[in-house]
């Protein structure tokens, strides 16, 4: 039995709407980071998540901006580089989550990608003990700055082939980072990976990766939602 659920979360004063997907039994929740100008609408990310799905684990896609904001961003392009408000909202998510009883007692994966993957990187520095494990899709963990060495949570880098300067960009990240970590190339895809079989081979390293390092644990770090 699957449990589905569209919710509107109130944290950090706004309210973001979410789906919330909860397999029976699940053995972790996997939070997903969407990226630059992305929602949790992403066919990709929803792709990815139908096949964590099948893994046991409940996912949970949450748009980080209001619908106020996408459309400043949409003229803008700003607030999607505002790694420091989107950390906090993914960091409000997390803790709500906690006291969410579908999921609160499964150990947290978070998922990004693009410029989300260094908005979920500043999450697990400040959630050590909430986030397990974080898996970023052609990813851009370089602006997570100097909390990348304050990562020690297993970290899985994929990136496509042919996204050349993003490889060097996650080369250069994956050197600073301070736990476990793993880079793994598609071969032949590019930075969407929309090519043929492209995304279903990230969506099995996430879920070869979830799956490995997820523990059913309770989370000790949840905050009430203000």
């Amino acid at each position: 039995m699957t449990v589905s659920q569209s919710l509107a979360i109130p944290v950090a004063g706004v309210t973001l709407g979410a789906d919330i997907v909860v397999p029976r039994p699940a053995h972790g929740v996997v939070l997903f980071v969407h990226g630059s100008g992305s929602s949790r609408h992403s066919p990709r990310n929803r792709h990815v998540a139908a096949q964590l799905h099948t893994a046991e684990l409940a996912t949970v896609l949450v748009d980080l901006l209001t619908p106020e904001e996408e459309e400043v961003d949409a003229l803008t392009a700003a607030l999607r580089f505002d790694i420091g408000m989107l950390a906090a909202r993914v960091v409000a998510v997390a803790d709500w989550l906690a006291g969410y009883k579908p999921v609160g007692e499964l150990g947290l994966g978070l998922f990004g990608a693009s410029t989300g993957a260094a908005a979920a990187l500043v999450a697990a520095a400040e959630r050590p003990a909430s986030v397990q494990a974080v898996v970023s899709r052609g990813g851009r963990p370089d602006l997570a700055g100097d909390f990348l060495p304050m990562v020690h949570q297993p970290t899985l880098l994929i990136v496509g082939e042919y996204d050349t300067t993003v490889i060097e960009l996650n080369q250069q990240a994956m050197e600073r980072l301070g736990g476990e970590t793993a880079f793994a190339i598609v071969a032949g895809a590019t930075h969407l990976f929309e090519e043929p079989g492209a995304l279903d081979q990230v969506a099995r390293l996430a879920r070869d990766w979830f799956t490995r390092h997820l523990k059913s644990l309770p989370r000790r770090e949840a905050r009430p939602s203000m």
